[in-house]
Protein backbone atom coordinates (compact mmCIF):
# COMPACT_ATOMS: atom_id res chain seq x y z
CA UNK A 1 0.00 0.00 0.00
CA UNK A 2 1.37 3.42 -0.92
CA UNK A 3 1.92 5.86 1.92
CA UNK A 4 -0.44 8.79 2.39
CA UNK A 5 -0.02 11.63 -0.07
CA UNK A 6 -1.85 14.61 -1.48
CA UNK A 7 -3.14 14.03 -4.99
CA UNK A 8 -2.00 16.33 -7.78
CA UNK A 9 -4.46 17.25 -10.48
CA UNK A 10 -3.31 16.43 -14.02
CA UNK A 11 -2.26 19.36 -16.16
CA UNK A 12 -4.88 21.14 -18.25
CA UNK A 13 -4.51 20.61 -21.99
CA UNK A 14 -2.27 23.18 -23.65
CA UNK A 15 -1.51 24.18 -27.16
CA UNK A 16 0.72 21.84 -29.08
CA UNK A 17 4.39 22.79 -29.02
CA UNK A 18 7.59 21.33 -30.38
CA UNK A 19 8.14 19.62 -27.04
CA UNK A 20 5.65 16.89 -26.01
CA UNK A 21 5.68 17.41 -22.25
CA UNK A 22 2.95 20.06 -21.99
CA UNK A 23 -0.14 17.87 -22.10
CA UNK A 24 -2.64 16.06 -19.92
CA UNK A 25 -1.22 12.65 -18.95
CA UNK A 26 -2.62 9.72 -20.83
CA UNK A 27 -4.71 6.89 -19.45
CA UNK A 28 -3.23 4.47 -16.97
CA UNK A 29 -2.01 1.19 -18.41
CA UNK A 30 -4.80 -1.03 -17.13
CA UNK A 31 -3.77 -4.46 -15.95
CA UNK A 32 -0.18 -3.42 -15.33
CA UNK A 33 -0.46 -1.82 -11.90
CA UNK A 34 2.42 -2.03 -9.46
CA UNK A 35 1.22 0.02 -6.48
CA UNK A 36 1.23 -3.09 -4.31
CA UNK A 37 4.97 -3.50 -5.01
CA UNK A 38 6.05 -0.13 -3.62
CA UNK A 39 5.87 1.87 -0.41
CA UNK A 40 6.31 5.66 -0.40
CA UNK A 41 6.76 8.30 2.30
CA UNK A 42 7.40 12.04 2.04
CA UNK A 43 10.80 13.33 3.22
CA UNK A 44 10.69 17.04 2.31
CA UNK A 45 8.04 19.50 1.11
CA UNK A 46 7.91 23.03 -0.31
CA UNK A 47 10.85 22.92 -2.70
CA UNK A 48 11.07 24.75 -6.04
CA UNK A 49 11.66 22.39 -8.98
CA UNK A 50 14.29 20.11 -7.39
CA UNK A 51 16.31 18.67 -10.27
CA UNK A 52 19.50 16.85 -9.28
CA UNK A 53 20.43 14.86 -6.17
CA UNK A 54 23.70 13.49 -4.85
CA UNK A 55 24.52 11.93 -1.48
CA UNK A 56 27.36 12.85 0.88
CA UNK A 57 29.33 10.57 3.22
CA UNK A 58 27.38 11.76 6.31
CA UNK A 59 24.10 10.52 4.82
CA UNK A 60 22.84 13.95 3.81
CA UNK A 61 21.99 14.86 0.24
CA UNK A 62 22.67 17.88 -1.94
CA UNK A 63 19.75 18.88 -4.15
CA UNK A 64 19.71 21.49 -6.92
CA UNK A 65 16.76 23.78 -7.57
CA UNK A 66 16.64 24.45 -11.29
CA UNK A 67 14.98 27.84 -11.24
CA UNK A 68 16.27 29.31 -7.98
CA UNK A 69 19.82 28.18 -8.85
CA UNK A 70 20.35 26.99 -5.29
CA UNK A 71 22.05 23.93 -3.83
CA UNK A 72 20.25 22.67 -0.74
CA UNK A 73 21.56 20.29 1.90
CA UNK A 74 18.83 17.83 2.89
CA UNK A 75 19.20 16.07 6.26
CA UNK A 76 20.51 13.95 7.75
CA UNK A 77 18.82 15.52 10.77
CA UNK A 78 15.05 15.81 11.08
CA UNK A 79 13.14 19.00 11.84
CA UNK A 80 10.44 19.28 14.47
CA UNK A 81 7.76 18.41 11.90
CA UNK A 82 9.44 15.07 11.22
CA UNK A 83 10.75 16.04 7.79
CA UNK A 84 14.42 16.20 6.95
CA UNK A 85 16.09 19.57 7.49
CA UNK A 86 16.65 21.81 4.48
CA UNK A 87 19.66 24.17 4.47
CA UNK A 88 20.73 26.35 1.50
CA UNK A 89 24.49 25.95 1.02
CA UNK A 90 25.17 27.68 -2.31
CA UNK A 91 23.66 29.81 -5.06
CA UNK A 92 25.23 29.45 -8.50
CA UNK A 93 25.15 33.03 -9.75
CA UNK A 94 26.88 32.01 -12.98
CA UNK A 95 23.84 29.94 -13.97
CA UNK A 96 20.90 31.31 -15.95
CA UNK A 97 17.40 29.91 -15.54
CA UNK A 98 15.33 29.87 -18.70
CA UNK A 99 12.56 27.36 -19.48
CA UNK A 100 14.25 23.93 -19.09
CA UNK A 101 17.66 25.46 -18.38
CA UNK A 102 19.17 26.50 -15.08
CA UNK A 103 20.97 24.58 -12.35
CA UNK A 104 20.60 20.92 -13.32
CA UNK A 105 22.69 17.88 -12.40
CA UNK A 106 24.99 17.45 -9.41
CA UNK A 107 27.41 14.68 -8.43
CA UNK A 108 29.61 14.52 -5.35
CA UNK A 109 33.23 13.60 -5.87
CA UNK A 110 33.99 9.99 -4.88
CA UNK A 111 36.64 11.62 -2.64
CA UNK A 112 34.27 14.19 -1.17
CA UNK A 113 35.37 13.49 2.40
CA UNK A 114 38.85 14.66 1.40
CA UNK A 115 38.32 17.19 -1.42
CA UNK A 116 34.89 18.65 -0.47
CA UNK A 117 34.15 18.90 -4.19
CA UNK A 118 30.96 18.46 -6.18
CA UNK A 119 30.36 18.66 -9.92
CA UNK A 120 27.45 20.61 -11.38
CA UNK A 121 25.80 20.91 -14.78
CA UNK A 122 24.27 24.31 -15.46
CA UNK A 123 23.01 26.65 -18.16
CA UNK A 124 24.51 30.06 -18.89
CA UNK A 125 23.28 32.63 -21.40
CA UNK A 126 25.57 31.15 -24.05
CA UNK A 127 26.04 27.42 -23.34
CA UNK A 128 25.60 24.47 -21.02
CA UNK A 129 28.65 23.60 -18.98
CA UNK A 130 30.03 21.28 -16.33
CA UNK A 131 32.05 22.66 -13.43
CA UNK A 132 33.73 21.52 -10.25
CA UNK A 133 32.76 23.32 -7.09
CA UNK A 134 34.03 23.41 -3.54
CA UNK A 135 31.08 24.39 -1.40
CA UNK A 136 31.53 28.03 -0.45
CA UNK A 137 33.59 28.77 -3.58
CA UNK A 138 32.83 29.56 -7.20
CA UNK A 139 32.37 27.03 -10.03
CA UNK A 140 35.47 26.12 -12.05
CA UNK A 141 34.27 25.01 -15.52
CA UNK A 142 35.79 21.79 -16.84
CA UNK A 143 33.60 21.41 -19.96
CA UNK A 144 32.07 24.35 -21.84
CA UNK A 145 30.35 24.76 -25.19
CA UNK A 146 27.64 22.14 -24.68
CA UNK A 147 24.79 23.30 -26.97
CA UNK A 148 22.12 25.40 -25.31
CA UNK A 149 18.39 25.78 -25.92
CA UNK A 150 15.24 26.56 -24.00
CA UNK A 151 14.52 22.82 -24.11
CA UNK A 152 16.46 19.56 -24.56
CA UNK A 153 19.48 20.39 -22.43
CA UNK A 154 19.94 16.97 -20.85
CA UNK A 155 21.87 17.73 -17.70
CA UNK A 156 22.24 14.60 -15.58
CA UNK A 157 25.62 13.97 -13.87
CA UNK A 158 26.77 10.77 -12.16
CA UNK A 159 29.99 8.98 -11.36
CA UNK A 160 30.03 5.52 -12.87
CA UNK A 161 31.34 2.36 -11.22
CA UNK A 162 34.62 2.96 -13.07
CA UNK A 163 35.16 6.20 -11.13
CA UNK A 164 34.71 8.50 -14.13
CA UNK A 165 32.16 11.27 -14.47
CA UNK A 166 29.28 10.77 -16.91
CA UNK A 167 26.95 13.47 -18.25
CA UNK A 168 23.86 13.43 -20.46
CA UNK A 169 23.31 16.20 -23.00
CA UNK A 170 20.30 16.99 -25.17
CA UNK A 171 20.23 17.97 -28.81
CA UNK A 172 19.33 21.56 -27.82
CA UNK A 173 16.43 21.63 -30.31
CA UNK A 174 18.82 20.94 -33.19
CA UNK A 175 18.38 17.27 -34.03
CA UNK A 176 21.49 17.28 -36.21
CA UNK A 177 23.68 17.77 -33.13
CA UNK A 178 22.95 14.22 -32.03
CA UNK A 179 24.57 12.64 -35.10
CA UNK A 180 27.66 14.88 -35.28
CA UNK A 181 30.58 13.69 -33.18
CA UNK A 182 32.03 17.20 -33.29
CA UNK A 183 29.08 18.43 -31.22
CA UNK A 184 28.62 17.72 -27.51
CA UNK A 185 24.83 17.83 -27.92
CA UNK A 186 22.70 14.68 -27.96
CA UNK A 187 25.37 12.58 -26.28
CA UNK A 188 26.40 10.62 -23.24
CA UNK A 189 29.78 12.00 -22.15
CA UNK A 190 32.49 10.29 -20.09
CA UNK A 191 35.33 12.29 -18.58
CA UNK A 192 37.92 12.67 -15.85
CA UNK A 193 37.37 15.15 -13.02
CA UNK A 194 39.30 17.66 -15.13
CA UNK A 195 36.90 17.24 -18.06
CA UNK A 196 39.38 15.24 -20.17
CA UNK A 197 38.88 11.98 -22.10
CA UNK A 198 39.81 9.02 -19.89
CA UNK A 199 41.33 5.77 -21.10
CA UNK A 200 38.85 3.58 -22.94
CA UNK A 201 36.77 6.27 -24.59
CA UNK A 202 35.71 5.13 -28.07
CA UNK A 203 36.66 8.26 -30.04
CA UNK A 204 40.22 9.52 -29.90
CA UNK A 205 40.58 12.78 -27.98
CA UNK A 206 36.83 13.01 -27.27
CA UNK A 207 34.70 12.76 -24.16
CA UNK A 208 31.79 11.38 -26.25
CA UNK A 209 30.75 7.93 -24.99
CA UNK A 210 27.61 7.36 -27.10
CA UNK A 211 25.60 9.48 -29.53
CA UNK A 212 22.31 9.76 -31.38
CA UNK A 213 20.31 10.85 -28.30
CA UNK A 214 17.49 13.40 -28.24
CA UNK A 215 17.14 14.42 -24.60
CA UNK A 216 18.54 11.84 -22.16
CA UNK A 217 18.03 12.85 -18.54
CA UNK A 218 18.31 9.61 -16.55
CA UNK A 219 21.28 7.35 -15.81
CA UNK A 220 21.87 4.29 -13.67
CA UNK A 221 24.08 1.21 -13.51
CA UNK A 222 23.10 -2.26 -12.38
CA UNK A 223 25.23 -4.53 -10.20
CA UNK A 224 26.83 -6.04 -13.30
CA UNK A 225 28.07 -2.65 -14.50
CA UNK A 226 25.54 -2.23 -17.33
CA UNK A 227 24.64 1.40 -17.94
CA UNK A 228 21.03 2.41 -18.57
CA UNK A 229 19.73 5.75 -19.83
CA UNK A 230 16.15 7.05 -19.90
CA UNK A 231 15.50 9.35 -22.82
CA UNK A 232 12.69 11.77 -23.63
CA UNK A 233 11.52 11.19 -27.19
CA UNK A 234 9.66 13.49 -29.53
CA UNK A 235 6.05 12.60 -30.29
CA UNK A 236 6.21 8.83 -30.85
CA UNK A 237 8.35 6.94 -28.30
CA UNK A 238 10.35 7.59 -25.14
CA UNK A 239 13.16 5.11 -24.57
CA UNK A 240 15.05 3.10 -21.97
CA UNK A 241 18.42 2.18 -23.44
CA UNK A 242 21.41 0.08 -22.47
CA UNK A 243 24.44 2.20 -23.31
CA UNK A 244 27.41 0.76 -25.16
CA UNK A 245 30.53 2.85 -25.88
CA UNK A 246 30.78 4.32 -29.34
CA UNK A 247 27.30 3.24 -30.42
CA UNK A 248 24.67 5.28 -32.24
CA UNK A 249 21.18 5.39 -30.68
CA UNK A 250 19.47 6.68 -33.79
CA UNK A 251 18.00 10.12 -33.13
CA UNK A 252 16.73 11.74 -35.33
CA UNK A 253 16.87 8.87 -37.85
CA UNK A 254 14.94 6.45 -35.63
CA UNK A 255 12.49 6.82 -32.76
CA UNK A 256 11.86 3.76 -30.65
CA UNK A 257 12.53 0.33 -32.10
CA UNK A 258 13.68 0.17 -35.70
CA UNK A 259 15.12 -2.31 -38.16
CA UNK A 260 18.37 -0.55 -39.07
CA UNK A 261 21.43 -2.38 -37.68
CA UNK A 262 23.40 0.88 -37.63
CA UNK A 263 21.41 1.98 -34.59
CA UNK A 264 20.97 0.37 -31.17
CA UNK A 265 17.38 -0.45 -30.28
CA UNK A 266 15.98 0.50 -26.86
CA UNK A 267 14.90 -2.24 -24.48
CA UNK A 268 11.62 -0.51 -23.55
CA UNK A 269 9.62 2.31 -25.17
CA UNK A 270 6.66 4.35 -23.92
CA UNK A 271 4.28 6.63 -25.72
CA UNK A 272 4.85 10.20 -24.47
CA UNK A 273 1.25 10.44 -23.25
CA UNK A 274 2.03 7.81 -20.60
CA UNK A 275 5.69 8.65 -20.23
CA UNK A 276 8.11 11.47 -20.93
CA UNK A 277 10.51 9.22 -19.06
CA UNK A 278 12.95 11.34 -17.10
CA UNK A 279 15.18 9.49 -14.66
CA UNK A 280 15.79 6.03 -13.28
CA UNK A 281 17.31 4.11 -10.42
CA UNK A 282 17.86 0.37 -10.07
CA UNK A 283 17.14 -1.86 -7.08
CA UNK A 284 18.29 -5.42 -7.61
CA UNK A 285 16.91 -6.43 -11.00
CA UNK A 286 14.17 -3.79 -11.09
CA UNK A 287 14.62 -0.45 -12.83
CA UNK A 288 12.40 2.34 -11.50
CA UNK A 289 11.72 4.91 -14.23
CA UNK A 290 10.08 8.26 -13.46
CA UNK A 291 7.69 10.05 -15.81
CA UNK A 292 6.87 13.74 -16.14
CA UNK A 293 3.90 13.96 -18.47
CA UNK A 294 2.79 10.44 -17.55
CA UNK A 295 2.86 11.28 -13.81
CA UNK A 296 3.82 7.77 -12.74
CA UNK A 297 6.76 5.41 -12.37
CA UNK A 298 7.40 2.24 -14.31
CA UNK A 299 8.86 -0.88 -12.73
CA UNK A 300 10.95 -2.67 -15.34
CA UNK A 301 12.02 -6.19 -14.44
CA UNK A 302 15.52 -6.89 -15.76
CA UNK A 303 16.85 -10.40 -16.25
CA UNK A 304 20.44 -11.64 -16.17
CA UNK A 305 20.72 -11.67 -19.95
CA UNK A 306 20.92 -7.91 -20.42
CA UNK A 307 23.09 -7.00 -23.36
CA UNK A 308 22.31 -10.20 -25.24
CA UNK A 309 20.62 -9.57 -28.55
CA UNK A 310 20.21 -5.81 -28.13
CA UNK A 311 21.22 -5.29 -31.74
CA UNK A 312 18.72 -7.75 -33.19
CA UNK A 313 15.83 -6.52 -35.31
CA UNK A 314 13.23 -8.50 -33.47
CA UNK A 315 10.44 -6.38 -31.99
CA UNK A 316 8.60 -8.04 -29.15
CA UNK A 317 5.51 -6.80 -27.37
CA UNK A 318 2.33 -5.08 -28.39
CA UNK A 319 1.18 -3.69 -31.69
CA UNK A 320 2.35 -0.28 -32.85
CA UNK A 321 -0.69 1.34 -31.26
CA UNK A 322 0.22 0.10 -27.78
CA UNK A 323 1.49 2.54 -25.17
CA UNK A 324 4.39 0.25 -24.15
CA UNK A 325 6.71 -2.05 -26.09
CA UNK A 326 9.46 -4.15 -24.60
CA UNK A 327 12.00 -6.70 -25.73
CA UNK A 328 12.56 -9.83 -23.62
CA UNK A 329 15.38 -10.82 -25.97
CA UNK A 330 17.23 -7.73 -24.73
CA UNK A 331 16.92 -8.37 -21.02
CA UNK A 332 13.43 -7.16 -20.09
CA UNK A 333 11.67 -10.04 -18.39
CA UNK A 334 8.08 -8.80 -18.56
CA UNK A 335 5.81 -5.94 -19.49
CA UNK A 336 6.70 -3.01 -17.19
CA UNK A 337 4.27 -2.25 -14.39
CA UNK A 338 3.18 1.26 -13.51
CA UNK A 339 2.78 2.70 -10.01
CA UNK A 340 1.95 6.02 -8.33
CA UNK A 341 -0.21 7.13 -11.26
CA UNK A 342 -1.40 10.68 -10.51
CA UNK A 343 -0.51 10.44 -6.81
CA UNK A 344 2.37 12.92 -6.78
CA UNK A 345 2.10 14.61 -10.16
CA UNK A 346 5.16 15.03 -12.38
CA UNK A 347 8.05 12.85 -11.20
CA UNK A 348 11.60 13.84 -12.13
CA UNK A 349 14.82 12.80 -10.37
CA UNK A 350 15.40 9.28 -9.05
CA UNK A 351 18.52 8.13 -7.22
CA UNK A 352 19.60 5.24 -5.04
CA UNK A 353 19.94 6.31 -1.42
CA UNK A 354 22.51 4.87 1.01
CA UNK A 355 19.79 3.08 3.00
CA UNK A 356 18.67 1.00 0.01
CA UNK A 357 15.67 3.14 -0.90
CA UNK A 358 15.14 5.44 -3.89
CA UNK A 359 14.61 9.17 -3.56
CA UNK A 360 12.27 10.72 -6.14
CA UNK A 361 11.53 14.40 -6.69
CA UNK A 362 8.34 15.99 -7.96
CA UNK A 363 8.34 18.74 -10.59
CA UNK A 364 4.95 20.39 -10.25
CA UNK A 365 6.19 23.99 -9.96
CA UNK A 366 7.90 23.97 -13.34
CA UNK A 367 4.95 25.64 -15.10
CA UNK A 368 3.57 22.42 -16.55
CA UNK A 369 1.22 21.34 -13.79
CA UNK A 370 -1.06 22.68 -11.09
CA UNK A 371 0.91 22.39 -7.85
CA UNK A 372 -0.66 21.71 -4.48
CA UNK A 373 0.57 23.47 -1.31
CA UNK A 374 3.04 20.70 -0.41
CA UNK A 375 4.89 20.88 -3.74
CA UNK A 376 7.55 20.33 -4.68
CA UNK A 377 8.51 17.25 -2.68
CA UNK A 378 11.11 14.57 -2.25
CA UNK A 379 9.65 11.15 -1.55
CA UNK A 380 11.31 7.94 -0.43
CA UNK A 381 10.36 4.76 -2.28
CA UNK A 382 11.08 1.16 -1.36
CA UNK A 383 10.17 -2.06 -3.12
CA UNK A 384 8.16 -4.43 -0.99
CA UNK A 385 10.09 -7.41 -2.27
CA UNK A 386 13.29 -6.98 -4.23
CA UNK A 387 12.94 -10.52 -5.53
CA UNK A 388 9.42 -9.96 -6.78
CA UNK A 389 9.34 -9.05 -10.46
CA UNK A 390 6.44 -7.76 -12.53
CA UNK A 391 4.51 -10.52 -14.24
CA UNK A 392 3.37 -10.61 -17.83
Amino acid sequence: MVGACVGVHPSKPRRSTADPTDFRPGPAAKGARGDDLVSVTTLVKHLEVPWGITFLPDGSALVTERQKLRILKIGPQKASNGELTVTPVATIKEAFSHNEGGLLGIAASPRFAHDRTVFIFYTTRSDNRIAKLRLGGRPQPIVTGIPLSGIHNGGRLMFGPDGYLYASTGDASNAGNAQHLSSLGGKILRMTTDGKPPPGNPFRGSIVWSYGHRNPEGMAWDSQGNMYVAEIGEAVWDELNVILPGRNYGWPKVQGMGDDPRYVNPIVTWRPEVGVSNDLAILGRTAVVTCLRGQRIYLVSLDSGIGVGINTRRIVGSADTSTIRWRPDAGVAARPKEALYGKYGRLRAAINAPDGSIWITTSNRDGRNQPVPDDDRIVRLTLRSRNQTPSR
